[in-house]
C-alpha cells in the first residue's frame, strides 16, 4: 500500500511561511490585503468565500467579502473591480466563480489587474505560464505542484501523464510542471485506451472531473498518484478522479479527496497575495 500526502499538513507548512511574511510585512507598515467579490448566492461560492476569510484572518491578512446580489448589472461589477485596482490598500483581488449568467466570464476577469490577479485568470498571468516567467498562477495546479516537490517527487526525466486538459486546472499545470523537466503526455475523457498512458506513467496527475475514473489497475506499480478532482460521490461525500481504494493498492504515493490538492488551495492563495505586493512594488 502507497504512502497517503497529507495535504493538510503540507498547507500547514504554507501557512507557517504565509504568516511570517505577513509579520514582516507589517513591520515595515504594510498589512496584506485579499479582496473578494462574489456576485449571487451560490451555496458552494458563499462556503469558499467564508473559508478564504477565515484563513486569511488567522494568518493576519486583512480580508474584504463584496457580496453582490444575483441581478447585479455586468457594470456595477466591472466598476467595483475598477474600484479595488485602484485602491492601493489591496493587494489581491479574487471573483467567485461562477458568475451569473447574464454576465460576461471573461470580461470580467480581464477586467482584474494583472498584478492583483491572485487567481491567476487574467490572460496576461496566463501568458507568463506558459513563457515560463513568474507571474500570479491558479492555486490548484500551483497545489498540484506544491505537493509533488515537497513530497521529494523527482520530476526531471520522469514520466507524467496529466489526464485532463481544462482551463482551471490541466491547461495551466501542463506548463507549470514542464519547468521541472518531466517527459510530459497530456490524455483525457477522449482518449482512446486511456490506461495504456496512465501504465506508463511514474506520476499522473487526474485532473478531468470524472468520479473514480482511473482505477488501480491502471496504474503502473510505485506510480505517484495526484488527484485535482472533486466530484460528488454516490454516497453523497467527496471523491475524486481517481478510485482511491484500488489505486492506493498500488501507487507508491497517492493524494486523498478530500485532504490532498483541495487543501492547500487557499493557503497558495494567500502566498499569492505577497507575492502581488512584490509585483505591485515593482
Amino acid at each position: 500500500m502507497g504512502e497517503i500526502i497529507d495535504g493538510r499538513a503540507i498547507a500547514n507548512e504554507i501557512k507557517e511561511e504565509v504568516k511570517a511574511e505577513v509579520e514582516q510585512y507589517k513591520q515595515q507598515g504594510i498589512t496584506p490585503k485579499l479582496d473578494v467579490v462574489l456576485v449571487g448566492d451560490d451555496p458552494a461560492s458563499i462556503s469558499y468565500a467564508r473559508s478564504k476569510g477565515k484563513v486569511s484572518d488567522k494568518l493576519g491578512v486583512a480580508y474584504e467579502l463584496h457580496t453582490l446580489p444575483t441581478d447585479t448589472p455586468e457594470a456595477d461589477v466591472l466598476q467595483l473591480i475598477e474600484r479595488l485596482n485602484g485602491d492601493e490598500t489591496v493587494h489581491g483581488i479574487l471573483v467567485e466563480l461562477p458568475l451569473p449568467k447574464h454576465i460576461d466570464k471573461e470580461k470580467v476577469m480581464e477586467a482584474v489587474d494583472p498584478n492583483k490577479d491572485v487567481d491567476g485568470v487574467h490572460p496576461i498571468n496566463r501568458g507568463y505560464i506558459m513563457s515560463g516567467q513568474e507571474g500570479l498562477f491558479p492555486a490548484t495546479p500551483q497545489s498540484c505542484v506544491e505537493i509533488l516537490l515537497r513530497s521529494g517527487v523527482e520530476l526531471q526525466g520522469k514520466h507524467a501523464v496529466l489526464v485532463g486538459r481544462g482551463e482551471t486546472v490541466g491547461k495551466p499545470l501542463f506548463f507549470m510542471l514542464l519547468k521541472h523537466n518531466p517527459t510530459m503526455t497530456v490524455c483525457h475523457s477522449r482518449t482512446k485506451d486511456l490506461a495504456s498512458f496512465t501504465k506508463q506513467a511514474d506520476i499522473v496527475i487526474a485532473a478531468v472531473g470524472r468520479a473514480k475514473m482511473i482505477t488501480g489497475d491502471m496504474l503502473k506499480p510505485g506510480a505517484v498518484v495526484i488527484d485535482a478532482g472533486i466530484n460528488q460521490a454516490e454516497d453523497g461525500g467527496l471523491c475524486g478522479d481517481v478510485d482511491f481504494d484500488s489505486a492506493k493498492e498500488v501507487a507508491g504515493k497517492i493524494t486523498p479527496v478530500p485532504g490532498g490538492v483541495g487543501s492547500m488551495t487557499t493557503a497558495l492563495i494567500l502566498k499569492n497575495v505577497l507575492k502581488a505586493i512584490k509585483k505591485q512594488q515593482g
